[in-house]
């Protein structure tokens, strides 16, 4: 991807409909953590190619398993931000840690068919993806996700409001 706001689309949509077994923030975030590498190894001008061995899908594991391991410190913060979104928030080690794997492999994934450069299952030079469909393909899929993943936002903020309600109602008829 170009820019790495592309992939919110759709990590915002699969973190959304597998909430249940997802982190959210966790797998959304590994979407971003990932082009560190590349932002690294921009700044210091290490040349080409710059989508080196995080995207790879061996060691974007190990990335995800490092940032899931970084970020359960956070996950009281991560529960406070998802209060103020209006997301029901339940984490657990476990489930960070699938977040993050499956957050890095689907950046990975994407920018396979985006990036001339990504060697999906390093250590082989086999690029199966790339060039799957053209870039403005891979762009306007990754926008068009926004859409799905806003309306799911929206049904998971009215689906967890009425449960509040609902919850509040019986507390009021138990007294």
């Amino acid at each position: 991807m170009p820019f790495t706001p592309y992939h919110f689309g759709p990590s915002g949509f699969i973190g959304l409909a597998l909430r249940k077994w997802l982190d959210i923030p966790v797998f959304v975030l590994a979407n971003v953590i990932v082009d560190l590498e590349v932002l690294v190894l921009r700044l210091l001008g290490v040349g080409w190619p710059i989508h080196r061995y995080f995207h790879t899908l061996l060691i974007g594991a190990a990335a995800g398993i490092l940032w899931a391991l970084a970020a359960w410190p956070l996950r009281n913060v991560f529960k406070k931000i998802m209060q103020i979104l209006r997301i029901p928030y339940e984490t657990s080690l476990w489930k960070m840690l699938v977040s993050g794997i499956l957050g890095v492999w689907l950046h990975v994934v994407i920018d396979s068919i985006y990036h001339w450069d990504v060697c999906l299952f390093w250590p082989s030079k086999v690029k199966p993806l790339y060039a799957f469909v053209t870039k403005q393909q891979v762009e306007t899929i990754c926008l068009v996700f926004v859409i799905p993943a806003f309306v799911l936002y929206i049904l998971t903020v009215i689906l967890s409001w009425k449960k509040i309600r609902a919850e509040i109602a019986a507390e009021k008829e138990r007294k």
